[in-house]
């Protein structure tokens, strides 16, 4: 589970996230210069790829570190299975250093 700090910091990110849709959308009903909407869609990608940085680090320092350290074997691959699907489905988390 995320501490209450990162919890903060995820639900900061997220809110701002939630803002910078809600000014796209106001671009596409203005009928903003395409390149524009494009860039801002790109920075929110951005930004929900960096929350999502944030939340997988937590992930791995708290649920699958401790699955590792104190689990059993069966919760240890559990733990070390679902961490590779998350890679796998998330493969673009992995191209820059975790936050």
């Amino acid at each position: 589970m995320m501490n209450d700090a990162t919890k903060k910091k995820v639900l900061a990110r997220i809110r701002r996230i939630a803002g910078q849709l809600e000014g796209v959308a106001r671009m596409i009903e203005e009928d903003r210069y395409c390149v524009d909407v494009l860039l801002q869609i790109a920075s929110a990608q951005a930004a929900l790829g960096q929350a999502g940085k944030v939340v997988l680090r937590s992930h791995v320092e708290t649920c699958v570190s401790d699955a590792t350290a104190t689990g059993k074997p069966g919760e240890r691959k559990q733990k070390l299975d679902e961490l590779m699907d998350v890679f796998a489905r998330y493969g673009c988390l992995g191209k820059r250093s975790l936050a």
